[in-house]
C-alpha cells in the first residue's frame, strides 16, 4: 500500500504540492479507518444487544448500553492508529494528540464499566420489600465506594493527560523541591474537604446511616435519600431536603429509627378524668388495634402511666412494620378512641373541678356564709 501511494504521489507531484498531497492522503486514510471502525462497532454491538436481550437478567443489558458510546470512540481511535501505521503524515498528526486521547478513552471506558456494575448491583438490592436492611446496606456502600472510585479514575485520567505535555512534566520536576511546603499549604486549605471525604469513607465502613434509613436530625423527621462523599441528603416528610455534612453523623447525636430493622413501637397519650373506667377503654383499644390493617401483631397494650389532681394519663402502645405505618396507625387509633370515649363513656373526658360551698359543708342563707352547726 505504501508503494502504491508513493507511485501516485510521483505521478501527480508536478501538479500537487507535497504537503497538500500528504494532508490529502492522511485525511483519506483517517476517513477509511473511521468508517471501518464504525462498521465493526455497529456489527459487534448488534450481536451483543441480541445476546443480552435474549438473556433473562438485566446485568448484561446494562453493561452493553453503558459501553456503547465509549467503545465506539475507542474503535475510531484504533482505526486511526492502524491507518497511521501506513501513512507517515497521519502518524505524525496522531502522535500530537495520542497523549490526550488515549488516557481519556481509557478513563471513559473504566467509568462506564464502573457505572454499569453499580447500576446492576443497585437493581438487585431492592429496598421496596418489607425486610430491606441488607439491601439498604448494600446500596449505601455502593453509593459511597462508587463515588470514591469515580473520583480516583478521573484524577488518574487527568494526571496521565497532563503528563503527556512536556512542559507540565518539566514544571513538576522543578517544583519538587518546594513540594513539601506547597503540600502543607494545600493540606491546610483543603482540610474541611479532606475531612468530609474521609468521613464519607468512614460512614461506608461503620454504617451509622444507610440509604432509606429513618432519622431525626435537628428535630426533623426524614429518610436518608442520598449519601455523598462530603454530605448527606435527608428527605423530610413534607418533601423538603435537608443537606447535612457527612461529619455530622460521626460527631453529633441523632436518632436512627431503622438501625437494625424497620419495625417500631408507637404511642398515643390520652388525658382522662380520674373517675374514668379503664377496663372498658382497654377492651375497646385492643379491639380497635387488632382490627386495623397497619398493626403488625407484635405488641399492643394500655397502661395508666401518670396521675394528677384533675386528670390521669393513659398510654396506648402499638407496633407497626415501619415508621410511616406507625404514624398513620397512631393517628387512626387516637381519633377512634376519642370517638369511642365521647359516645360510650363521656364521663371519662377530663374536666376541671371546683369545690362549691355546699361540698365544703357551708350553707348559704341570703347570700351570707354560715358556719355549719357543731
Amino acid at each position: 500500500m505504501t508503494d502504491y501511494i508513493a507511485s501516485l504521489r510521483d505521478r501527480f507531484q508536478a501538479d500537487i504540492p507535497a504537503w497538500s498531497w500528504d494532508l490529502m492522503v492522511a485525511l483519506i486514510a483517517a476517513t477509511i479507518g473511521i468508517l471501518l471502525a464504525l462498521l465493526v462497532h455497529r456489527i459487534a454491538f448488534g450481536v451483543l444487544r441480541r445476546v443480552s436481550h435474549a438473556s433473562e437478567g438485566m446485568t448484561d443489558n446494562i453493561v452493553v448500553e453503558h459501553l456503547y458510546r465509549p467503545t465506539r470512540w475507542a474503535l475510531i481511535a484504533l482505526g486511526i492508529v492502524l491507518a497511521a501505521r501506513e501513512t507517515p503524515a497521519l502518524s505524525e498528526i496522531w502522535q500530537r494528540f495520542a497523549g490526550f486521547v488515549m488516557p481519556a478513552l481509557i478513563g471513559w471506558i473504566a467509568l462506564a464499566i464502573l457505572k454499569a456494575f453499580v447500576e446492576a448491583a443497585v437493581l438487585k438490592a431492592d429496598i421496596s420489600v418489607a425486610d430491606n436492611l441488607q439491601a439498604r446496606r448494600k446500596r449505601t456502600r455502593l453509593a459511597i465506594f462508587s463515588r470514591i472510585a469515580t473520583f480516583l479514575i478521573i484524577f488518574l485520567t487527568i494526571g496521565l493527560m497532563l503528563l503527556s505535555i512536556p512542559g507540565v512534566r518539566d514544571i513538576g520536576v522543578t517544583l519538587m523541591a518546594s513540594a513539601g511546603l506547597a503540600g502543607l499549604a494545600v493540606g491546610a486549605a483543603a482540610q474541611p474537604a479532606l475531612k468530609s471525604l474521609i468521613s464519607g469513607l468512614q460512614m461506608a465502613l461503620t454504617e451509622p446511616i444507610r440509604i432509606d434509613d429513618v432519622v431525626i436530625v435537628d428535630g426533623e423527621w426524614g429518610r436518608i435519600e442520598d449519601i455523598r462523599t462530603t454530605y448527606v441528603v435527608v428527605k423530610i416528610w413534607d418533601e423538603r431536603r435537608l443537606i447535612v455534612p457527612s461529619t455530622f453523623f460521626l460527631e453529633e447525636t441523632f436518632q436512627n429509627w431503622t438501625r437494625h430493622g424497620s419495625e417500631i413501637l408507637g404511642t398515643v397519650f390520652l388525658h382522662l378524668d380520674p373517675l374514668a373506667e379503664i377496663a372498658p377503654i382497654r377492651a375497646a383499644f385492643e379491639t380497635m388495634v387488632e382490627a386495623h390493617p397497619l398493626w403488625d401483631g407484635r405488641a399492643r397494650g394500655l397502661q395508666l402511666t401518670e396521675t394528677s389532681t384533675n386528670s390521669i394519663e393513659v398510654r396506648l402502645l402499638m407496633s407497626a412494620a415501619n415508621a410511616g405505618n406507625a404514624f398513620d396507625l397512631r393517628c387512626a387509633i387516637r381519633e377512634g378512641m376519642l370517638d369511642w370515649i365521647r359516645l360510650n363513656q363521656p364521663t371519662a373526658i377530663a374536666r376541671q373541678r371546683v369545690d362549691s360551698p355546699d361540698a365544703a359543708g357551708i350553707e348559704i342563707d341570703g347570700g351570707a356564709a354560715i358556719d355549719p352547726p357543731a
